[in-house]
C-alpha cells in the first residue's frame, strides 16, 4: 500500500530492490520525526537499500531490514510509521531472488541499478554505424568507420545512450551485471570488410 486509491505498474525493466528504496526515501522525508522506530529506522533502512543497489550489501542485511521493518509496525506512533515499511516488506516476500542476486552476485536481475551493470558492444553484431559514438555524452565510445566499436569502461558513466541509439536490426549494445565484462577486440581484429548501409 502506498497511498490511497493509487495504482502503480512496473515492468520486468524494474529492480524492485530500488523501488524499495525509492518508496522508503520518500517515506522518509514524510516522517514528522517525533518516534524513533520511524525517523531512526526508514533512515537506517534507507541507508541499508541504497548499499544494496549500488553492489555494496552484505550478508546479514535482510535480516536487519526486517528486524528494522517489525520495530517500526510495532512501535511507531502512527499509521505513517506503522506502514512504511510495507514497500520493502512486499518486495521482500514476492521478490526476495533479486535482494540475494544484488547481495551474492553483485548483480542486478532487471540491468536497472547503474552501479551494476556495465553497457558491451557485442563485436560479432557491431557494424561500425558510428551512431553511438556520435550521440554518447562521455565520449566513452573509441570508434572509427569500419571499426568495431569498443566502450571505454573507465569513461562510460551508465547513461545508457549507446543502448537506446543503437539501430534495431544490428542490436550491438548489451547491458551485463554480475559478470566481467568481455575483453575488448584485439586492434588488428576490430576492421569490417563489409560495411552494412545505415540510413
Amino acid at each position: 500500500m502506498m497511498g490511497s486509491g493509487g495504482m502503480i505498474v512496473l515492468d520486468e525493466d524494474t529492480c524492485m530492490v530500488d523501488v524499495a528504496r525509492y518508496f522508503i526515501e520518500f517515506l522518509t522525508d514524510e516522517s514528522c520525526g517525533k518516534c524513533v522506530p520511524c525517523r531512526e529506522g526508514l533512515r537506517q533502512m534507507h541507508r541499508i537499500l541504497t548499499n544494496i543497489t549500488k553492489g555494496l550489501g552484505k550478508e546479514g542485511d535482510i535480516e536487519l531490514l526486517e528486524e528494522l521493518a517489525e520495530t517500526a509496525v510495532e512501535a511507531s506512533l502512527c499509521a505513517l510509521g506503522k506502514s512504511a515499511p510495507n514497500p520493502f516488506l512486499s518486495t521482500l516476500k514476492y521478490f526476495r531472488d533479486e535482494y540475494e542476486a544484488h547481495i551474492r552476485e553483485k548483480k542486478c536481475p532487471a540491468l536497472a541499478c547503474k552501479e551494476l551493470i556495465a553497457f558491451y558492444i557485442d563485436p560479432d553484431k557491431c557494424k561500425a554505424c558510428m551512431i553511438c559514438a556520435k550521440k554518447c555524452p562521455a565520449d566513452a565510445i573509441d570508434s572509427a568507420k569500419k571499426m568495431i566499436h569498443i566502450i571505454d569502461q573507465e569513461k562510460c558513466t551508465k547513461c545508457g545512450t549507446c543502448f537506446e541509439v543503437c539501430p534495431s536490426r544490428f542490436g550491438a549494445v548489451t547491458k551485463i551485471s554480475g559478470e566481467p565484462v568481455p575483453a575488448p577486440v584485439p586492434e588488428e581484429n576490430r576492421m569490417i570488410i563489409k560495411k552494412s548501409k545505415v540510413k
